[in-house]
């Protein structure tokens, strides 16, 4: 059957669990990632039969290390990939464990008006019985939906906004949550089910050309409000030469007075900071007089953002 050119989809490997490879099928724990290159991982789906794909390895690593050194020939890749008017979407192949973090970045640096699609497998490409076949035939499924656009993630059946997905549960095989947006859709044999609209195109935080490999990122933490809280881990990090700090506060973005007045400290020495929540659900509201300013991030975005406002500047 031939395919016809508009019909191409672009599969970029980084490693992960989806490329993992166990000593013995049965061994879903005791796995290296991202062994497997992404072109066999392909091979084998039906329901890739008749799709015309490229496939591209960028990296091979254990999310749990990503970072900018994969983040930006990631997102080079993608953008050159996406330009080309004979791509209809991208697929990237990915770990759980930072997935939403590289999604939140791909969405601030590229906002595509094709769809972008990350997919993952919470079981080794050598397992008994591997979820990451089906995941990147239900990722593609959603790169080939008429009107798709944006950074989404697909895992089990489950579509979520680049901007809303998180990881909740760290085994089960339908890892991810959308929080209180709840997710965009479901995949149905081989068809998107849609719940919701596309995410937004947004715009862009900073674009990939400024994105410059040469330089340090900006150094950024997160740290977390808890009973018995103090300022002492704030203060170490000023002194560390800390440039922004994101603060996962308690209930709706509260902070212990003690860790308050250290990131009050910090704000006056020129340090960037955001407050948040450590709820897995839900979002800051109200409380505008917060001497912390607050943001609707969720903490790993929200350190995210500022890297990248730090980088604009």
């Amino acid at each position: 059957m031939q395919v016809e050119e508009e019909e191409r989809v672009v599969v970029l490997g980084t490693g992960g669990t989806i490329a993992g490879s166990a000593s013995s099928a049965a061994d879903h724990v005791g796995y290296k990632a991202g062994q497997v290159p992404v072109q066999q991982l392909l091979t084998g789906i039906p329901a890739l039969a008749h799709v015309s794909l490229v496939a591209e390895q960028v990296a091979q690593v254990d999310s749990k290390d990503m970072g900018p050194a994969v983040w930006l020939p990631l997102a080079r890749r993608c953008q050159h990939w996406l330009a080309q008017p004979q791509v209809t979407g991208v697929v990237v192949t990915h770990g759980t464990d930072t997935l939403e973090e590289t999604a939140y970045f791909l969405h601030r640096v590229l906002a595509p008006a094709k769809p972008l699609v990350l997919t993952c497998a919470m079981r080794p490409a050598t397992a008994l019985s591997a979820d990451g076949p089906q995941n990147i035939a239900d990722a593609i499924a959603v790169v080939r939906t008429a009107g798709a656009r944006g950074v989404v993630a697909v895992c089990a059946g489950r579509v979520h906004a680049g901007v809303d997905v998180r990881k909740v549960h760290p085994y089960r095989l339908d890892a991810f949550s959308s929080g209180d947006a709840g997710v965009l859709g479901h995949v149905e044999d081989g068809r998107l089910r849609q719940l919701r609209d596309w995410p937004a195109q947004g715009e862009v935080a900073l674009p990939v050309e400024a994105l410059d490999t040469r330089h340090e990122w900006p150094h950024v933490e997160i740290v977390l409000s808890h009973s018995g809280a103090s300022g002492r881990a704030v203060e170490a990090l000023v002194r560390d030469g800390v440039q922004g700090l994101v603060v996962a506060g308690t209930g709706n973005g509260s902070v212990h007075a003690a860790l308050e007045s250290a990131l009050v400290a910090a704000m006056k020495q020129g340090v960037q900071v955001l407050r948040t929540t450590r709820c897995a659900e839900g979002e800051v509201v109200g409380r505008d007089a917060d001497p912390l300013p607050k943001t609707t991030l969720t903490p790993v975005q929200a350190r995210i953002e500022l890297q990248l406002r730090s980088l604009a500047r």
